[in-house]
């Protein structure tokens, strides 16, 4: 059986719609941080498939800088996440009402 660009796109499409749900209907902060990362990821996934299946090698390469941009957006992500619990010691975005710390 041979796997073309529309399986990959669908499996694109699945993992971009599920973290789009999970950004929508979950209040935990970390929840909704995992949904992003989960639609970005998703990006990525159509980015290389369009490029391995137009022998053109632009949008791995741009893969490669967005997953360097998003391993230093965990990084201060989580940090921030970690300071508003340790100072309201709740993650849910409800309980979040100002940004003042």
């Amino acid at each position: 059986m041979h796997v073309g660009l529309e399986h990959y796109l669908v499996v694109t499409a699945l993992l971009f719609s599920l973290g789009l749900l999970g950004v929508i209907a979950r209040r935990n902060l970390l929840v909704i941080y995992m949904s992003l990362e989960l639609m970005l990821n998703a990006a990525n996934l159509a980015l290389v498939s369009f490029s391995r299946f137009t022998d053109n090698l632009n949008g791995q390469v741009m893969v490669f800088f967005i997953i360097t941009v998003a391993a230093a957006e965990v990084a201060v992500g989580l940090a921030l996440i970690v300071a508003l619990y340790r100072k309201k010691q709740t993650a849910h975005v409800e309980d979040l009402t100002t940004m003042k710390l």
